[in-house]
């Protein structure tokens, strides 16, 4: 696979051992529930007790809870192991690709910031009736009176210079995109995915189980 399928199917290893450790934090669905009523000595035997084991919540998992446990472990090992692939890969290339990546997301950034600038008008408002004054009237009493507001909004920055970095800014960051690109298509990276990117979490845990990985962790 090249380094795009890689980081892809990274992020698959992490949602699954994200949803699997979900399941194992939660103590109901770690611990069995077993309810007696002591029925029969009240009712002087008359009636006998009765015993109610509480199912865990999440169905599919009851009595599996150690296989998956060993299938977190399995996915964590899978997780390193990609982890080190990548890593190599990297090592092929003549940039360094986190640094270019995180670079050209803060050129995204400002570009972003600049052509909300750009986009920036001076204006003149004038509101009527808004504003509000006082004054004496003839007998001495001070009183308010409404009066018209004008609000006058203008740029306070140079349009012209936004503007170039505006434009570089977007110029370098595309072309920096596309060389990124680029890299991680061309890029190999030494990982057999041992699944399908797109099967579901019960179809890799099921097949997890159905092959005897689980004891072999």
């Amino acid at each position: 696979m090249n380094l795009k399928e890689a980081f892809r199917f990274q992020n698959k290893l992490t949602s699954l051992l994200d949803e699997a450790t979900v399941v194992l934090t939660r103590d109901r669905n770690l611990l069995k529930t077993e309810t007696t009523v002591f029925k029969k000595r009240a009712s002087g035997g008359s009636e006998e007790d009765e015993t109610c084991v509480e199912p865990i919540p999440n169905a599919e998992f009851e009595g599996r809870i150690t296989q998956l446990a060993d299938f977190a472990v399995y996915l964590l090992l899978e997780k390193e192991g990609l982890a080190g692939a990548i890593r190599k890969a990297k090592l092929t290339l003549p940039v360094d690709i986190d640094n270019e990546v995180s670079l050209n997301s803060a050129r995204q950034g400002l570009a972003r910031i600049f052509a909300h600038m750009n986009d920036l008008r001076s204006s003149e408002t004038t509101q009527s009736g808004t504003g509000v004054g006082y004054r004496f009237n003839a007998e001495g009493n001070q009183v308010s009176y409404k009066c018209d507001v004008k609000t006058v909004r203008t740029i306070d920055f140079d349009r012209n210079k936004i503007r170039k970095y505006l434009s570089k800014l977007t110029t370098d960051a595309d072309a920096r995109s596309m060389d990124i690109d680029k890299a991680i298509v061309n890029t190999l990276v030494e990982y057999d995915a041992p699944f399908n990117v797109n099967d579901s979490f019960a179809t890799v845990f099921e097949g997890f189980c159905g092959e005897g990985k689980a004891s072999q962790q």
